[in-house]
C-alpha cells in the first residue's frame, strides 16, 4: 500500500476521489471553508508576502474589540504550509488605548526584508477640537518597522514624511492632525515601489482623495535613514473627481507599463472611480467610472473595497462586488459586499479592459461579506485571503476560474459538462415534451451542509429564442408538476425573461433586466441557479445582467433552506410561445460566466 504526502496537489485528488465516491468536495469560493488565520477578535486587511523559502508572513489589523475601538492594533504571523496553519500572533504595535495603529500594508524586498506600513495615532488625539471623542485609527502619523527574520521580530518604529496638503489644512485641526489609512498592495516596477492611500478632509471619511508613495530604493537599500519617499501627486490636491461625491477613498495602484500606473477606488455613487497616470504617479488623469472597456459599460460597485492585482503572467485581476447599491449594506437580506466578483483585465493602447466577472466568494448567508482581499500565487497556485471582520481566511481559487476569465474572449464553444437536456431543431417545436432531468436539492444535504460542502444542487437553462412581440405569460419552458414543484421561464411583464421555482414549500424568481429583449430578434439566454452561492442569475446575449438603470445588481438571491426543483417527470418546451425556440440546453449544474460566453459565441450567427 503506497500512502501519498498530504501535499496540495493529493489533497485535490482526494476530493476528487470522495466526489467520486459519492461525497461532495467543499465549495472553494464558500468563505466558511477557507483556511482562518489567527486573530484576537476584530480583524481587517489581512497582507501577504512570501519569503524566499516560501514561508508567508501575513500582518493584519486586530484587536479584542470591534472596529475603531481602542486597543485595536497590527500584528504578523506566519505560515510554512501555504495557509493552513499559522504561527502565534507577533505584535507589530502593541495594543495601547491612546496610541492605536491600524491597517498595515505589507511590502517585501529581494533580500527577504519585510516592511509594514500602518497608520499610528502617534500624538494620541482621540477628540475633536470641541472636546467630543473621535475613533482614532485613521489618523496621525504614517509609520513603518521591518522584520529580517520573517516576522518573528521588528525594527523601531519609523515615520514617513507627509507633507501638509489642501484636504489637511482645511480639516477640523487645520492640519494638526492628518487623517488617512490604506487598503492597498504595493506595486513594484523597476526597482520602485508604489502603494496607495487615502486622506480625508473631514472627519470622519469625508472629503477623501487619493495619494501615493512612491520609494525608487526600498527594494535595495537596507539602511532606513537613506530610503526615498516621495508624495504623490504632485501638488496641493490628491486624485479626486469633483461629482463623484464627497467619499472617494480606499485607493489602490497597479503597474501597467513603462511609467503608466492604473489606480481604483471606491465611492457612494454606485461604481468605483479609476484614474492613469503615465509618469510614474506625478500627475493623474480626471478620474472616470470603472468601466469594461474605455467609454464601455460602467462596473457597478457598492460602498466596498475595490482591489486591483496584477498576476505573474501579466494579466490583471479585479475584485469588486458587482453591486451599484451605494452603502455598507443594502438591506435586501444580504450586504452589499456579500457577493465578491472577479474580472481579469486585459492592457491594450495603454488602458484595461475587463472580462465579464464570476463569483470568486460569498458568505452563507447575513449582511456580512468577506471583502479587504489579498491575492497570492505561490507554486502555480493562486490564493485569497479576506476577512469579514470577525474571522480572516485564506480561500483556494480554482485555477479553471481565472483561466476561463482569463481566455474569456477566445471561447467559443458549447459546455458539455452537466448537460443532461440538449434539444434543437424540431425537437423545440411548440407544446412539444421531453424526459425532465433529475436535479439535486439546491440546499444540498442537510448534514453536509454543516460542513459547508458542494452537495447542494445547481440549474442551468441555456435558450435561443425569437419572439414575435413580448407579450406577457409567454412560456418558453415548463418543469413544474400538477402541484406547481419545479421551474418555468416566461415573458415577465416588463417585457423581461422571467425564472420562477418552487420546492413546494416556497418559491423565489428573478428576471433579466429589462430592455435587452427585442421582438423579431434572435437572443441568447442562459439562466443559472447556483446552489451553492444561493444565486439566480441571466447572461443575455453573452453580458451578464447587472441590473442596467432599473436595479442596483442584476443578480437574485434565494432561501439557503430551498430544497427540491425537479418538478415533473417531463419538460413541456415552448407551451405557450409566440415566436421560434431554436435550441434547448439545461446543466445540472450552475455555468460559470465564461462557460456562458463560450454558448453564446458557439451559438450567435
Amino acid at each position: 500500500m503506497t500512502i501519498l504526502p498530504l501535499t496540495r496537489a493529493t489533497r485535490w485528488l482526494a476530493l476528487g476521489l470522495l466526489c467520486g465516491a459519492g461525497m461532495a468536495a467543499p465549495d472553494p469560493r464558500n468563505f466558511a471553508n477557507g483556511n482562518r488565520i489567527p486573530v484576537e477578535g476584530y480583524c481587517d486587511q489581512p497582507r501577504i508576502v512570501i519569503t524566499r523559502d516560501g514561508t508567508w508572513v501575513c500582518v493584519l489589523t486586530t484587536g479584542s474589540g470591534v472596529e475603531g475601538t481602542p486597543g485595536q492594533h497590527v500584528v504578523a504571523t506566519a505560515s510554512e504550509d501555504k495557509g493552513r496553519t499559522w504561527s502565534a500572533l507577533t505584535n507589530i504595535e502593541p495594543p495601547d488605548k491612546d496610541h492605536t495603529s491600524a491597517y498595515a500594508l505589507a511590502l517585501i524586498t529581494p533580500q527577504d526584508r519585510i516592511y509594514a506600513l500602518y497608520d499610528y495615532n502617534g500624538d494620541g488625539i482621540r477628540t475633536k477640537p470641541d472636546g467630543k471623542p473621535i475613533r482614532d485609527d485613521m489618523q496621525g502619523w504614517f509609520c513603518y518597522r521591518f522584520s529580517d527574520d520573517k516576522g518573528k521580530s521588528w525594527s523601531k518604529r519609523y515615520r514617513l514624511p507627509m507633507r501638509l496638503t489642501a484636504a489637511d489644512r482645511n480639516n477640523e485641526w487645520q492640519g494638526k492632525l492628518q487623517m488617512f489609512w490604506a487598503i492597498g498592495t504595493p506595486a513594484l516596477f523597476d526597482g520602485k515601489a508604489i502603494f496607495g492611500f487615502s486622506k480625508l478632509g473631514k472627519y470622519i471619511l469625508e472629503n477623501g482623495e487619493g495619494w501615493f508613495y512612491r520609494s525608487d530604493n526600498i527594494l535595495s537599500e537596507k539602511d532606513p535613514d537613506k530610503l526615498d519617499w516621495q508624495l504623490l501627486p504632485d501638488g496641493d490636491n490628491g486624485v479626486r473627481h469633483p461629482d463623484f461625491g464627497s467619499v472617494q477613498e480606499e485607493f489602490d495602484v497597479v503597474h501597467l507599463e513603462k511609467d503608466d500606473l492604473m489606480c481604483v477606488y471606491r465611492t457612494t455613487q454606485g461604481h468605483a472611480g479609476s484614474a492613469y497616470s503615465r509618469d510614474g504617479g506625478h500627475t493623474w488623469t480626471k478620474p472616470d467610472m470603472l468601466r469594461y472597456s474605455p467609454g464601455g459599460r460602467i462596473m457597478k460597485e457598492s460602498r466596498a473595497c475595490t482591489k486591483i492585482w496584477k498576476a505573474r503572467n501579466g494579466r490583471y485581476l479585479l475584485w469588486f462586488h458587482n453591486n451599484g447599491t451605494t452603502t455598507y449594506n443594502n438591506g435586501l437580506n444580504s450586504g452589499s459586499r456579500n457577493i465578491a466578483w472577479l474580472s481579469a483585465g486585459r492592457l491594450k493602447d495603454g488602458r484595461v479592459s475587463w472580462s465579464q466577472p464570476e463569483i470568486v466568494a460569498y458568505v452563507d448567508g447575513g449582511l456580512e461579506g468577506c471583502s479587504y482581499p489579498d491575492f497570492i500565487e505561490d507554486g502555480g497556485h493562486y490564493y485569497i485571503c479576506a476577512t469579514q471582520k470577525t474571522e480572516a481566511r485564506v480561500l483556494d481559487v480554482d485555477p479553471g476560474l481565472l483561466q476561463g476569465l482569463w481566455d474569456q474572449d477566445l471561447r467559443h464553444d458549447i459546455a458539455t459538462n452537466g448537460l443532461v437536456l440538449n434539444l434543437s431543431g424540431e425537437q423545440c417545436a411548440p407544446k412539444t415534451t421531453a424526459r425532465g432531468p433529475k436535479l439535486a436539492p439546491l440546499c444540498g444535504d442537510i448534514q453536509r451542509r454543516k460542513s459547508h460542502d458542494d452537495s447542494a444542487g445547481a440549474l442551468t437553462i441555456d435558450v435561443a429564442v425569437r419572439f414575435s412581440d413580448l407579450a406577457p405569460g409567454q412560456v418558453i419552458l415548463d418543469g413544474r408538476d400538477d402541484a406547481g414543484r419545479g421551474y418555468v421561464l416566461r415573458t415577465g411583464d416588463q417585457e423581461t425573461l422571467r425564472f420562477e421555482m418552487c420546492d413546494g414549500w416556497q418559491a423565489a424568481c428573478w428576471d433579466c433586466d429589462a430592455g435587452l429583449l427585442k421582438p423579431n430578434t434572435l437572443h441568447h439566454v442562459v439562466l443559472g441557479v447556483d446552489g451553492h452561492a444561493k444565486v439566480i442569475y441571466f447572461v443575455v446575449d453573452g453580458a451578464l445582467n447587472d441590473g442596467g438603470t432599473q436595479r442596483p445588481f442584476g443578480f437574485g438571491r434565494f432561501s439557503p433552506i430551498f430544497k427540491d426543483i425537479t418538478g415533473g417527470r417531463t419538460v413541456q418546451i415552448a407551451p405557450a410561445l409566440r415566436g421560434e425556440l431554436r435550441h434547448v440546453r439545461i446543466y445540472d449544474r450552475a455555468l460559470r460566466t465564461s462557460e456562458a460566453l463560450g454558448n453564446y459565441r458557439a451559438t450567435a450567427p
